[in-house]
């Protein structure tokens, strides 16, 4: 019966070392096929065309060499 608790023991604190390691090879795995999946979604997009809407680009403030004259 003592053996058995010290292999009980022994296994507990086993298990309590080594569960911290594995959340993280799991999460690791989660955010690499999340990861991936994100990739094949972008090679998946259709070719923009011409007539598609394009992004408003915003007009750039020209050069003042002096910060007292705006």
């Amino acid at each position: 019966m003592n053996t058995f608790l010290n292999l009980l023991g022994i296994s507990a604190v086993f298990a309590l070392v080594l569960l911290p390691a594995l959340i993280g090879i799991a999460r690791e795995r989660r955010i690499d096929r999340e990861l991936r999946e994100a990739e094949r979604g972008r090679r998946a997009d259709p070719p923009r065309t011409a007539d598609a809407a394009q992004p408003v680009k915003a007009a750039r403030r020209p050069y003042v060499r002096n910060w007292a004259r705006i």
